[in-house]
């Protein structure tokens, strides 16, 4: 990969997408990082990528709003000059039964895991094509290819199977663009979001750093031939 390539990672103040950040900037020559709430989280992460002597810097957005993505992409691109890769990390969780969810719930759910990474995909594609080059990676949940009944999560079980078939929609679209997109999918992950009431084997989890490898991948040269993937990153868990 060229040095001077630009990654922009939504939902990247904290866990995941903290990790993916800061191992990105192994590649990139800079990266934005995004919030919504807390700016003080955002911009530890910003020490960390500078402190690797890259270019970085702290965007807040809110991505269930098309204009706020139209407005951050727009932010990115004049104080970096483009969006070369697009990490689509941001997703918010709701767990609880299914017969109890609000029309709120379920609207917030869907706009936070699907809208938003289309909205953020609209945004910065036109680049990437002007360019011939561009990487997206959005990151799914490992039972996304099941169509499983999954009572207590159901919207974002939802969310993420769309999101399967959007990744591998926009996959097939942009093949003659120089552009691939590819999902990434976790399983339980230490120190993040985990069923409650269950105990888990050491082998059925992962960590942050494993899903940021796989970015880091599928961000590369090496992955130019790689669209449409769904990479799942979930040890045993539900083998």
């Amino acid at each position: 990969m060229k040095r001077e390539k630009i990654a922009l990672v939504t939902g990247s103040s904290r866990g995941i997408g903290r990790e993916i950040a800061i191992r990105l900037a192994g590649l990139a020559a800079g990266v934005a990082v995004h919030y919504h709430e807390n700016r003080e989280t955002a911009e530890a992460v910003v020490r960390s990528i500078r402190q690797k002597g890259k270019a970085s810097h702290a965007f807040r957005a809110d991505l269930t709003k098309e204009k706020s993505v139209e407005g951050l992409v727009y932010s990115v691109q004049a104080r970096f000059g483009r969006v070369d890769i697009l990490v689509n990390d941001f997703g918010p969780f709701i767990q609880k039964p299914w017969d109890t969810l609000t029309g709120m719930d379920w609207e917030f759910i869907l706009r936070g895991n699907l809208l938003s990474s289309f909205f953020c995909m609209k945004a910065a594609l036109p680049g990437m094509r002007k360019r011939k080059w561009g990487r997206v990676i959005n990151i799914g949940y490992n039972r996304a290819e099941h169509l499983g009944a999954f009572p207590n999560i159901t919207p974002y079980a939802v969310a993420k199977t769309g999101l399967l078939i959007l990744t591998r929609t926009a996959a097939k679209a942009e093949a003659a663009s120089g552009i691939t997109v590819n999902m990434v999918s976790p399983g339980l992950i230490r120190g993040g979001r985990l069923p409650s009431g269950g105990t888990f084997d050491e082998a059925a989890l992962g960590t942050a750093k494993d899903i940021a490898e796989a970015v880091l991948f599928l961000a590369s040269e090496e992955a130019r031939a790689v669209t449409g993937t769904n990479l799942i990153i979930s040890g045993t868990w539900k083998m």
